[in-house]
This record gives C-alpha cells, structure tokens and sequence, in this order.
C-alpha cells in the first residue's frame, strides 16, 4: 500500500518550511543574501541543517524563494494602494511614496532586494520584481493618460523608468552604514516624488 501522508504530517511539513523561509528572510533583512549561511537559518528556524536541504536542495533555491515572497508581498501593497480611490495622479503619487517609505523602513531587506550583487537565479527573481512593478505603474499611467492627468507617453517606457529611477535613488540611501536622519528622509522621498511626477507629466 502506498504511504499517504496525513494532514497532521502536512501540517508540519508546512510549518518547518515557514519558520525556514522566516529565519531566511529575517537574516537577510539583517546581514544580506550574501553573509547568510544556511547554518544560520537552520540555527534561528531551531532544526538541523540538512532539514533545511530537504526543503530547498541548494541555498540559492532558498534565497529565490525568499526572494519571490518578500517580493510579492511588495507588489501587492503597491497594487492595492494604486487601485483605492482618488485621482490617477494621487494614486500615483501614493504608490510611489509607499515604495519609497516601505524600502526606507526595511532599509536591510530593501537594499537585498534591490541592489545586493546575487547569484544568476535570485537576480532573476530581481528582474521579474520590476517587471510586476512596472506593470502596476503601467496601469496607473494609462489612466491617468485617459482622464488627462498625464500627458501622452509611450507607458512601457516611462513605467520601466520610473521603476529605475526608484531603485537608483535608494540604493546609495539604503546601502549599509549611518542611517538617514528625519529630515533627510523627507528630501530623500520629496526628491523622488517630484522627480518622477515631473517625469511624467503629473506636476
């Protein structure tokens, strides 16, 4: 008879792959992808290190995989402030200051997910990160062009530029070293929301 897993064995399955991708993610918000050792993780998610690799053969599986949570979960709150109520114009200005605020707040795991030189696999994890940005700006943009907030543009283009300008603003910010004080935060987000509003004909 084949062995079927029961759900409380599911169950726990589950929840050691959780406390794997949480200890990943809260180590990497603190040290990086690169200082983070499998050991480390396996030590904070409080089992041995080959359970790790039983769940993610090599570590850049798990790095991708962190990657690609953290990542989403980013999207989604760009997406859900982009689609609330109001103007294309405060949307826009919304969503952009949300990312600019959230990559402000987890400077560690901002500057991971933006900057940090990573293996091939999360960097193209990277890649698709921007892409699902851009594709939320594309839709704010291609509003605000239809109710005459935004001038005419060519909204791939502009949507992959801004979501640039985003990344390359921060990543000296967001770099390891002093932290910004208050109000060099606040020239920090005025700049980038005045730089990406004129960008696209938003004032």
């Amino acid at each position: 008879m084949a062995y079927r897993p029961t759900e409380r064995t599911e169950a726990r399955k589950a929840d050691v792959r959780d406390r794997i991708l949480s200890a990943a993610r809260q180590l990497i918000a603190e040290h990086g992808f690169n200082a983070t050792q499998v050991a480390q993780v396996a030590a904070l998610a409080g089992i041995a290190n080959g359970t790790v690799y039983r769940y993610f053969p090599a570590k850049v599986d798990l790095f991708a995989e962190v990657f690609r949570l953290v990542s989403q979960h980013e999207v989604d709150v760009m997406a859900e402030v982009a689609q609330a109520d109001g103007s294309a114009r405060e949307r826009m200005l919304q969503a952009l200051r949300v990312f600019v605020l959230r990559a402000i707040q987890a400077r560690g795991l901002a500057y991971a997910l933006i900057a940090e030189p990573v293996d091939p696999a999360v960097d193209f994890e990277r890649l698709k990160l921007r892409q699902a940005y851009a594709g939320v700006l594309i839709r704010l943009l291609q509003q605000g062009i239809a109710s005459g907030e935004f001038v005419p543009q060519p909204v791939t283009v502009t949507a992959a530029c801004l979501v640039g300008a985003l990344a390359e603003a921060l990543v000296g910010p967001l770099a390891p070293g002093d932290k910004l004080a208050d109000d060099e935060q606040q020239v920090l987000v005025d700049g980038i929301l005045q730089f990406c509003m004129r960008a696209i004909g938003g004032g």
